[in-house]
């Protein structure tokens, strides 16, 4: 059964040509979408220059800066509508390990969304500032204990979704961006009932390019649990 593992990128030129190589070389039937929101370090020209050796590699150009949560749901449509039955988010930055890609798609043959967590067995990230670390865990905390989602790390970004998940959520309808993206796709696949695994992952922060972390992310999602809950309690979201 065909995985596609959808990469966003945005200036990713120090990371994108070993993560596709080696995310590649796991599997045959494992193909590869990266959408870049127009890199000016020419990340989409080095895909493109891959591409022509490369048939499981496809790109798709967007115009600017547009939010993760509209890649994925780019990516998402993508893969619904050329037959992939397993459909993965990853960083290009080697945040998650290309190793565990394996792990993940085994995992998704038993269950329909299987998460990459970096708190399901203790703390797993490597790298990072104690601050940070402190906000990711509380902010963790403070999601389970609003929306009664039973995930230990809702706003992990590795993760594998079998498509009859996204079949079944109105993808047009996606409220949100980064963190609270994340928070809103588990959001939506738990509430129908769908089948969650965590497995652990480490996760080791980046050692090349910039972090797109910002303070707009955190009050997002923030935010974003409420009306979440609000909306299922409307009925709105089921």
């Amino acid at each position: 059964m065909k995985t596609l593992v959808i990469v966003p990128t945005y200036n990713e030129i120090e990371n994108i040509e070993r993560i596709i190589e080696t995310v590649l070389a796991k599997a045959e039937d494992i193909e590869i979408l990266v959408l870049d929101d127009n890199s000016p370090d020419g990340t989409a020209l080095r895909v493109k220059f891959m591409q022509s050796s490369e048939p499981r590699l496809h790109l798709i150009e967007r115009p600017g800066k547009m939010g993760l949560g509209s890649a994925y749901v780019t990516g998402f449509k993508y893969a619904l509508q050329n037959g992939y039955e397993y459909i993965m988010e990853m960083d290009a930055d080697f945040s998650h390990n290309p190793e565990d890609v394996p792990r993940l798609i085994e995992a998704a043959k038993k269950y329909d969304l299987v998460i990459g967590s970096r708190y399901c067995n203790g703390v797993n990230i490597i790298n990072w500032p104690f601050k940070r670390l402190l906000i990711s865990y509380f902010a963790s905390k403070y999601v389970r204990v609003i929306t009664g989602m039973p995930i230990k790390d809702p706003t992990g970004g590795f993760k594998c979704f079998n498509r009859k998940v996204l079949e079944s959520i109105d993808l047009d309808k996606i409220l949100s961006d980064g963190y609270a993206f994340q928070i809103e796709m588990n959001f939506r696949s738990w509430v129908k009932g769908f089948r969650i695994k965590e497995i652990p992952i480490v996760f080791t922060e980046r050692l090349n390019g910039v972090s797109k972390m910002s303070r707009h992310i955190v009050w997002e999602a923030a935010w974003m649990v409420w009306h979440l809950q609000l909306l299922k309690l409307l009925r709105l979201i089921r």
